[in-house]
């Protein structure tokens, strides 16, 4: 029997990936498991630029979005901005999580909530990975606080690359083709995996599996991470055919 997944997300006003990649993986799931079906509702909280500034006030959003959420009755929410928690310093994904619940219940929703930060750390575990290389679109001391959040998790950061683009527009404009050559830049030796974009706005999907091929070992992107997580919040096998070792199923 075929069942219906409704998906909330919480996205920066600015997003265009996250609303691009989740569904084209979810519907390419659909191609080789046709039982589970998804839908989406988005949510936007205002952002233009990505500055710890606009990032506070973003995240000052995130509940009023989810209560709007709520009344779609979505079985997982997921808030995708990486770095709008990230930046607020260790551990908080799992409050601004707490919170997004806390809103969702109070509007009768009790949806699993999903962070892309919590994702990414929890996607890194399940590869069994604790050594990391990673590419942020990024100005540099926004990608410090990205590498700075997941060493406190337990994370070692081997390198790190930042393309420092500022404007979230021109992050989503970004070439994902030109990160089978990004990656090159990056310092492998003793990476367990590679985080091909820590953000959920800068595509990446058409490369993760090709430089998979290339680098020898697994990668993953803040998206496929969100994707695992929803998938596994809901109680589903997390395979997407080119998505990389973490949606291999």
């Amino acid at each position: 029997m075929t069942r219906d997944h409704h998906i909330g997300m919480i996205v920066p006003s600015s997003n265009l990936t996250m609303e691009t990649e989740l569904p084209r993986m979810l519907r390419a799931r659909e191609d080789v498991l046709p039982d589970d079906r998804f839908v989406f509702h988005a949510a936007r909280a205002r952002m233009q630029h990505v500055t710890p500034e606009q990032l506070r006030a973003m995240n000052a959003q995130a509940q009023r979005a989810a209560a709007e959420l709520a009344d779609a009755r979505p079985d997982v929410v997921a808030t995708a901005c990486l770095v709008a928690i990230m930046a607020q310093g260790p551990g908080y994904h799992c409050t601004a999580e707490d919170d997004i619940s806390a809103a969702l219940r109070a509007e009768g929703s009790d949806a699993p909530v999903v962070s892309s930060a919590g994702a990414l750390l929890s996607g890194i575990a399940a590869l069994g990975a604790t050594r990391v290389a990673i590419i942020t679109p990024y100005m540099e001391p926004l990608t410090k606080a990205v590498v700075d959040y997941l060493e406190d998790a337990g994370v070692e950061v081997v390198d790190s690359l930042s393309l420092q683009v500022p404007d979230n527009l021109a992050v989503a404009r970004l070439d994902p083709a030109d990160l089978r050559e990004h990656w090159r830049r990056l310092d492998l030796t003793g990476a367990d995996a590679l985080v091909l974009s820590a953000c959920v706005q800068m595509p990446s999907l058409p490369s993760i599996e090709a430089v998979q091929d290339e680098a020898g070992i697994p990668v993953l992107s803040a998206a496929t991470a969100t994707t695992h997580r929803i998938l596994t919040g809901l109680g589903l096998e997390p395979r997407v055919p080119g998505a990389g070792a973490l949606l291999a199923g």
